[in-house]
């Protein structure tokens, strides 16, 4: 039995934490890692004790948003601010750590990387946010697409 690269274990690992996600629109699942070890997970959903959107229905397909456009306007968070926020409230340092996603992060979550000191991202799959982009593109933050292979 062959077993899987560290980023091919950790991506699958963010599929997983992708399934808890409660948003109607895309599931999407973040880790923190560093050395190795497993420091937070996040999906993307409504904050808790808040009605889900099952429930009440996804405000930004009411309103007709496209993706990757006004954030605000949608009851929940991202995965990787979730994973951020979730470090934080169990006083987890994230410093130099790599935040794996499925979804390329979006502009304000890219925000919230670089403030955090995370040093890499590794997702999957592209997000219609051309500034989010440009904002890694300035920094040191190595952002890498995950294609299933070893580099």
């Amino acid at each position: 039995m062959e077993r899987p690269s560290w980023d091919q274990y950790f991506m699958q690992i963010t599929h997983l934490v992708a399934t808890r996600s409660s948003c109607l629109r895309r599931q999407v699942g973040a880790i923190l890692v560093k050395q190795k070890n497993i420091l937070a997970t996040g999906y993307n959903g409504v904050p808790s004790g808040i009605t889900h959107c099952s429930e009440t229905g996804c405000l930004r397909e009411q309103m007709k948003v496209p993706s990757g456009e006004r954030h605000e306007l949608c009851r929940g968070l991202h995965a990787e601010q979730n994973a951020i926020i979730q470090a934080a409230r169990h006083g987890v340092n994230i410093e130099s750590s790599t935040l794996y996603c499925t979804t390329m992060p979006c502009v304000i979550c890219t925000k919230m990387i670089i403030n955090a000191g995370i040093t890499k991202v590794i997702y999957e799959q592209g997000y219609a946010d051309r500034l989010a982009a440009e904002m890694i593109a300035e920094t040191g933050i190595e952002l890498l697409l995950y294609n299933g292979e070893e580099p």
